[in-house]
């Protein structure tokens, strides 16, 4: 039955309701003319209402239906999602655990007991290699991206042999100790050809003008860089317990390659070193009384000697003019004086002595090599002096003492 026919029998029934308290219009058909008794529609109209009350229960049935569907799908839809959720958490749980690749590094580079500077290096070189192969993880790289990398920094880049010898050890110490990747392909990778380059020299009048025109506060650092061969690293290290005044001797511990060595302590330096001490102990005492004063101990010798670094010996000759945070520990303290310092004041006195060669604080070392050779010491007094480990290193500065070319003097010259 349609919705009009229903429509239809249910207006009839309830006109048929009506009539007895209806007046008979005379417009409107009777029953007889529309051909349906009481009965008959009374009877249609319950059939109207039972299957309307059925199309309803129908209708409630699939929407009851419908609900639950809706409600399962949500359910699942909610189960999937916390699912995803779980998986998601767990899996940013694991790789927060997990130790990051440059945490890997610095860790293994500390168990092999490398240097600061080796491992801030590694650690750059390492970085630019995975940035430079859009953050792919070493591990799914190769031979072929090592050398393309290396290629690119000598022909875009234009850096020095050194530089690209450095980058490659690098990447080999990344795969080979922290990755434990040991391929072929590690073997056959071309090294840069360093070439052989001589040290700048300074004459003896050259380095008498450049210590006449360094600064009061950096003269005796300076001084002591050419008349002892040291470092830059090992100039500002130095510590008090390092010092023998009585023997003339300066001890240098834990040098380039982890190596002590002793040398001589020029005696025109024994009054100012006892001056930088003084000042140097004088810091100490005011540090100690605001509670800090405690220097830096290598290897974990603060634990095995608690009071060390606060004792006098252990403390640095040439001290930082204010306490700093280190940077690995964070512990507030007084480090050793910055040796960025040191250079640019080499580099005023440079400027104020005019001398406009391309000279360095690490200059001095050199120019130390050469004027004892100068002077007649035997190379190997040389080698140990400046720590060297072969004597090919220190032979390099005997180039001097020929005059020139093999020793031969140039036709100009002649009389």
């Amino acid at each position: 039955m349609s919705y009009r026919d229903r429509k239809e029998v249910l207006t009839a029934w309830y006109a048929a309701r009506r009539e007895p308290l209806m007046v008979a219009n005379p417009a409107a058909p009777s029953k007889e003319q529309a051909g349906l008794g009481a009965d008959s529609a009374t009877e249609l109209a319950a059939a109207a209402m039972t299957a309307t009350a059925a199309t309803a229960a129908v209708t409630a049935t699939a929407a009851t239906a419908a609900v639950a569907s809706a409600a399962a799908t949500t359910t699942a839809a909610a189960c999937a999602k916390s699912a995803a959720v779980v998986a998601v958490v767990g899996a940013s749980v694991e790789l927060r655990d997990a130790p990051r690749l440059l945490d890997q590094l610095r860790a293994r580079i500390r168990v092999k007991h490398y240097s600061r500077k080796t491992e801030a290096a590694y650690c750059g070189w390492v970085r630019r290699f995975v940035l430079a192969h859009d953050k792919r993880h070493p591990r799914d790289l190769g031979g072929a991206e090592v050398e393309a990398f290396l290629s690119r920094l000598a022909v875009e880049g234009d850096v020095a042999a050194s530089t690209q010898n450095q980058a490659l050890a690098a990447l080999l110490f990344l795969y080979r100790e922290v990755l434990g990747v040991e391929l072929p392909w590690m073997d056959n990778v071309v090294r840069a050809k360093r070439p052989a380059r001589l040290p700048v020299v300074l004459g003896v009048t050259e380095v008498r003008r450049v210590l006449d025109a360094v600064e009061p506060t950096y003269a005796a650092m300076i001084r002591l860089l050419y008349g002892t061969g040291l470092r830059v690293s090992e100039c500002v290290r130095l510590r008090v317990k390092d010092i023998d005044f009585e023997r003339n001797v300066l001890t240098v511990r834990d040098g380039k390659g982890a190596k002590d060595r002793v040398t001589m302590l020029p005696s025109s330096l024994q009054w100012p070193l006892r001056e930088a001490i003084a000042r140097a102990l004088a810091l100490h005492a005011l540090d100690a009384r605001d509670g800090f004063g405690a220097v830096f101990l290598p290897h974990a010798l603060a634990r095995k000697y608690p009071n060390a670094a606060q004792e006098p010996g252990w403390q640095y000759v040439f001290p930082a003019p204010k306490r700093s945070i280190d940077p690995r520990f964070g512990i507030e303290r007084r480090h050793h004086l910055d040796p960025d310092l040191l250079q640019r004041a080499f580099k005023r006195a440079l400027r104020l002595a005019g001398i406009a060669r391309p000279a360095s604080c690490h200059t001095l070392r050199h120019c130390f090599a050469t004027h004892l050779l100068e002077a007649g010491a035997g190379i190997r007094t040389v080698q140990e002096l400046l720590g060297h480990a072969d004597v090919s290193t220190t032979q390099i500065y005997t180039h001097v003492l020929n005059r020139g070319p093999v020793g031969l003097i140039s036709p100009l010259d002649r009389g």
